[in-house]
């Protein structure tokens, strides 16, 4: 079979070749989080003929990403960081298929989302969504790479690959809030997340393509600071493979002083006359296929708290589809305006709809 003249370096490779660059062709990878550690893994993946490429990210370019999540320019804050990254790519290599998800994973879209694809980047940053990405994958089969940060240190495995350890084999139980890093003092070198990325992108095409040792049964750690790396052995426990549904859910208490609102009680002030203001932090294309009634669109991508009329006397509710933006947004509401009443809805329009159907919504 012929292959563009750019992958000739990769073909020309003693024990690579055209049938692992075929591998490479008819792969399907999803990256999970187009951020610190999926962009270099994306880019690198792209550039080397992956034939689809899935990116999952529900978030927004924000400028304190810059410093590491290199594809992004300072005008694109702001902007889906799946459709920024995926317009990149194309263009990178228009050869290869890009698909987008602007969306977190969550307990609703994982199962759907992860079964079109081979193989699953694990680029996302909290427990919760490992986890969840974990189970799914023992759920359909799938192996996953796993990369993690913290500060000058950097984790790299496989995990699900044929009998080998899954992430509960590595870590159990999800932590308690107690054992989890205060999120608000961490801290990242900027290159280090790119370091991890690329090997996590270089673990999936020894998956993808059976070239070399895939990194499974071993957690890979990299001290960058004391130039120091060691591997952990890991055991595979067979219980762990035995998952069969997700659970109802894998949140994490989460850094922000924002409350939450449960949809049962946000029905409760609709019924009970009480004075709030809806905000709709969601793209116009969602609020136009369904919305509240009395709600007000402000799109997170191009929020601007200082344009919102606000009375003081009256609570302001923040939603979006699942709840990733608005927390967001309610959290730069309360840096604008100190005293102000704010809420962000748990699980947005999809958790109302599980819960409370289509009432006072407008479709």
């Amino acid at each position: 079979m012929d292959f563009p003249e750019r992958y000739t370096r990769q073909i020309n490779l003693r024990g690579f070749g055209a049938e692992a660059q075929l591998k490479l062709q008819n792969a399907r990878v999803l990256v999970v989080g187009a951020g610190g550690l999926g962009l270099p893994a994306l880019q690198y993946l792209a550039a080397m003929g992956v034939g689809t490429l899935g990116i999952a990210d529900g978030d927004i370019v924000g400028i304190t990403n810059l410093n590491r999540q290199i594809l992004y320019y300072e005008s694109e804050v702001g902007l889906s960081k799946a459709a920024a990254s995926s317009d990149k790519l194309a263009r990178q290599n228009p050869s290869i298929t890009i698909k987008t998800f602007d969306t977190y994973l969550s307990v609703e879209n994982a199962i759907q989302i992860i079964s079109d694809f081979d193989i699953v980047i694990d680029a996302t940053d909290n427990f919760g969504a490992r986890y969840l990405i974990n189970d799914a994958c023992v759920i359909l089969g799938k192996p996953f790479i796993y990369g993690a940060i913290q500060e000058y240190e950097g984790h790299v495995s496989v995990f699900n690959y044929k009998e080998g350890p899954t992430y509960r084999c590595l870590y159990p139980d999800i932590p308690t809030s107690d054992e989890i890093p205060d999120c608000n003092t961490a801290g990242v070198l900027g290159v280090v997340p790119g370091i991890i990325g690329c090997h996590q992108a270089l673990e999936a095409v020894k998956v993808v393509t059976c070239v070399g040792k895939p990194a499974s049964g071993y957690l890979n750690i990299f001290d960058f600071l004391h130039n120091e790396q060691y591997e952990v052995k890991l055991k595979a426990n067979p219980e762990n493979r035995q998952i069969r549904h997700l659970k109802e859910t894998y949140t994490l208490p989460v850094c922000s002083t924002i409350p939450t609102m449960q949809v049962q009680e946000l029905y409760h002030w609709f019924n009970s006359g009480k004075k709030f203001l809806l905000l709709d932090v969601r793209e116009k294309h969602e609020y136009d296929s369904v919305h509240f009634e009395k709600s007000l669109l402000s799109p997170l991508s191009t929020f601007s708290p200082g344009d919102l009329h606000l009375v003081d006397e009256v609570p302001v509710v923040v939603h979006c589809q699942q709840g990733g933006r608005s927390m967001r947004a309610a959290s730069l509401l309360r840096e604008r305006f100190k005293d102000i009443e704010v809420y962000s809805v748990d699980g947005g329009i999809e958790r109302w709809k599980k819960e409370i159907g289509s009432k006072m919504l407008i479709s």
